[in-house]
Formats: C-alpha cells, sequence, structure tokens
C-alpha cells in the first residue's frame, strides 16, 4: 500500500497547537541535552544550534547514518519511501550478473530464491515483535489486507456479520475491507479508531485498523483494542505501514491475530518492495487464505489439481515470488544489524519534540497548527501540521532542499526515520519552513 496518493478525507481530533513565534534563544529543552559552560563564564540558554550539536554528538545512531546514501538535502519523506542503503545496489548487481546472470535456474535452490520470502520474514520479526515463522513477505500490501481480512473472517465464524473499519483508514484498506465484505456477506461499519475497542461486540467477525495514522501521525492503542477483541469473540487485523520500523510493535506480546505491512517506509526496502503477512502461530493451520496459489501449496511441485495449503507462514504465499525486490529487502534489513527497536523509538520522540520546539520558535505565529498528538503515547514517528496553501508551501520548501510532502487539504507531513534523521536536519526544516511562510506574509 502506498500513500502516495493525496486523500481528502477528514481529519481526526488533533493535539493542542503549539504556539509559534517565540524567541529561538528561549525555546524549552525538553530533551535533557546537557548545557555546555565555561568555568567563570556566565551561563546563557542553549540555542536551537547548541541543543542540536549536543543531541546529534550524544546520539548512539549517529553512525547508522552511513549505512545509507545521503546528500546535502533534509529527507523528512521516509514515511513514505525510505532512503537507499548503501549496501543494496551492489547485491542486485550480485543477483543480476551471477545469480540470475550465471546461475539462471538453479538459484532457486543453490542461491536461496525458494526460501527467501519466509527468510525475509524471520529478518522483520523481531522489529515488529515477533517470533520466527509467522510472518511471510511477498505481494503488495493491499493484497496481503485482502488475505488477512477475508481469511479473518473465515476464522471467525458464520454467526459474525460485521467488519469494522478504522474510519481514517487509509483508503486502500477500506476499499478492499468493503470488496472482503461483499465477497463473504459481511457488511463494512466505519469506527474512529480511539473508539474501536468500545465499538467490537457479538457481531464484529474482524476489526481493520491502522497502527498509526498516515495523515496525522496518531498512534492507536494495539494492545487495548485487540484486548478488546478478544474478549468479543473477535479478530484484528493491523495494518502496520507507518510503525514497523519507527517504534516496539509487540505483535506476540499483545497476542495480535494477523498483521500485514509494506516494507519501502521505515524498512528501507525500495520502491514496491513486497509487503508481508503476520499469522499468529496458533492460528496458521486453520487460516484459509482467499488467494491458494501454488506457491503455498503443501507439495508445489506436484502439480495436483487438488489444493492442500502447506504449513506454516507458507501458507500465506500466492504466487512466483519477486526475486529481485526481496534480495533488495533482504539487505536493505543489514541497515538494522546491531540496532534496538527501543533505541530508535527514543530518538524517534526526541526529534519529533524537538522538531516541535524548532517550529514554535521559528514559524510566525499562527501560520500552522499542530495534529500530531503531543502526548508521546499517541504519537508515531511523524509531525503533520495543518497549514495554509500547504501544497504549495511544500513545494517550496523541497525546491529549498527539505523534503517532506502534503495531504490534502492543509496538511504538511514530515517523517522522522530515527536511522538516518538528524537533529541537525529538524532544526534546518523548521527554519526553512518558517523563512517560507514568513516570506509569505511580507
Amino acid at each position: 500500500m502506498s500513500d502516495a496518493p493525496e486523500d481528502t478525507a477528514a481529519h481526526p481530533p488533533h493535539a493542542a497547537p503549539v504556539t509559534a513565534g517565540a524567541a529561538e534563544q528561549t525555546a524549552p529543552a525538553t530533551t535533557g541535552a546537557a548545557q555546555q559552560t565555561t568555568p567563570g563564564a556566565a551561563q546563557r540558554t542553549p540555542t536551537l544550534d547548541d541543543r542540536a550539536r549536543a543531541l546529534d554528538g550524544a546520539d548512539p545512531l549517529a553512525a547508522v547514518r552511513d549505512r545509507f546514501a545521503l546528500d546535502d538535502t533534509v529527507y523528512l519523506d521516509g514515511n513514505s519511501l525510505g532512503a537507499l542503503p548503501t549496501a543494496v545496489a551492489d547485491r542486485l548487481h550480485r543477483v543480476v550478473t551471477e545469480e540470475w546472470g550465471a546461475l539462471r535456474i538453479r538459484s532457486w535452490t543453490e542461491s536461496g530464491w525458494w526460501t527467501a520470502p519466509e527468510r525475509i520474514g524471520d529478518r522483520i520479526a523481531p522489529l515488529v515483535g515477533a517470533a520466527a515463522g509467522q510472518i511471510v513477505v511477498g505481494d503488495s500490501t493491499s493484497v496481503n489486507v485482502f488475505k488477512a481480512v477475508v481469511g479473518a473472517v473465515r476464522l471467525a465464524g458464520q454467526d459474525r456479520d460485521e467488519i469494522l473499519v478504522d474510519a481514517a483508514t487509509f483508503p486502500t484498506d477500506g476499499y478492499i475491507a468493503a470488496s472482503a465484505a461483499r465477497l463473504t456477506g459481511r457488511t463494512v461499519r466505519p469506527v474512529d479508531a480511539a473508539a474501536m475497542a468500545g465499538e467490537i461486540g457479538p457481531r464484529t467477525a474482524v476489526a481493520l485498523v491502522n497502527h498509526v495514522d498516515y495523515r496525522t501521525g496518531r498512534l492507536h492503542d494495539l494492545p487495548g483494542v485487540t484486548a478488546a477483541a478478544h474478549a468479543a469473540g473477535a479478530l484484528v487485523v493491523w495494518d502496520l505501514c507507518h510503525s514497523a520500523g519507527a517504534l516496539p510493535v509487540g505483535l506476540d506480546a499483545h497476542g495480535v491475530d494477523l498483521a500485514i505491512g509494506c516494507t519501502y517506509k521505515y524498512l528501507n526496502g525500495g520502491p514496491g518492495a513486497p509487503a508481508y503477512l503476520y499469522v499468529r502461530r496458533d492460528l496458521q493451520p486453520r487460516f484459509d487464505s482467499p488467494l491458494p496459489g501454488w506457491n503455498s501449496h503443501a507439495d508445489p511441485f506436484g502439480m495436483t489439481p487438488g489444493y492442500r495449503p502447506a504449513d506454516g507462514a507458507a501458507r500465506g504465499r500466492v504466487g512466483t515470488p519477486e526475486i529481485l525486490s526481496l534480495l533488495a529487502l533482504e539487505t536493505a534489513l543489514e541497515a538494522w544489524d546491531g540496532v534496538r527497536i527501543e533505541q530508535v523509538r527514543a530518538k524517534s520522540l526526541a526529534l519529533t519534540d524537538f522538531f516541535l520546539d524548532c517550529v514554535a520558535a521559528l514559524v510566525p505565529a499562527g501560520r500552522v497548527e499542530p495534529v500530531t498528538p503531543a502526548a508521546h503515547a499517541e504519537r508515531g514517528s511523524q509531525v503533520s501540521l495543518r497549514c495554509a496553501g500547504a501544497g504549495e508551501v511544500m513545494r517550496e520548501l523541497i525546491a529549498r532542499g527539505v523534503v517532506g510532502d502534503f495531504r490534502r487539504p492543509d496538511v504538511l507531513r514530515f517523517g522522522f526515520t530515527p536511522l538516518y534523521t538528524r537533529y541537525a536536519d529538524a532544526l534546518r526544516a523548521a527554519r526553512v519552513l518558517g523563512e517560507v511562510l514568513a516570506g509569505d506574509a511580507r
């Protein structure tokens, strides 16, 4: 599921606005950086530049940035397309020239092509809090949403005739849920994600919920909604597109039933990189995929007319795997070597806090209004700002070397990827935004 298309749906409730226009020298130091002083010198309040330098100097993930192909552009659109890990180009060259070019068909076994969907699924698993053997990689996000929702309806049983959908969901999720409902004889009921736990009842087969709202960056209550669904005898499918690789998810710890996600955002797998499907281990024997392809057959090369599903995560496969993009993703995931998701979350919150401080200090008063929640427990890894003329403002930001995106009618989105985003980048983005908006006011 790409979030490139713009959307005009109504915005969910937002956080109280940050008061913009405060003096830069008095911006609050929310990040806890130590103030540097010279003995005998008068103590002064750190500037935003001081804070950015201190925070970047103390960043335990600073060296990870070198694993990516970056330039002087401030790239804050990793929540749409992650940056290129430097190792990927060489890996693809070897795959094309050696595995495909020289070994050809032998690479299905000798180069491990056949096992790639499960092998790479196991590589993603720790990033979303799952044990091995529960994730398969392949197909697009939309296809995996279809598999998960229809599969969940079948698991729920015939007496449950309702599919609940996050009312502010990414459009494709809603389209797929509506199609799944038509195919299975169910009805779809849109529900505000914040109220989802209280809306799940005896008629509910499955709730389809975005872990992080793509437009506002609001983080929804995965443990609470999952527990409420289970108490009501229902299942939940979680869309992790805007949370996987940005914050701890805890699929196994919270007993999540099914989940899907893309790999080209915070996992940096590249444009159109294959998505993944998680099916909790105890549900796998009963998971009835609506797309039973030859690749998910228990004996795929038996070529028998009758379908018999494979065991385990492989049951979520469909057709021939997308080998070039799969292997690019596998190498991209090496950028996570030695990185803990808890470190990523800590930096994400510190980066977005700092950016909001910078916006408050540097952007003319009244020109922007945050729609991303201020509370850490409700925030993903992006900051969305409501701004008049957001489309033209973002075009000007990009022209000046700050890349984010916007969503109609009036939301600027800035995605913070802790593996490679610096505090200096957050400061520069806010400073350029302030300059652009100050220029508009003249």
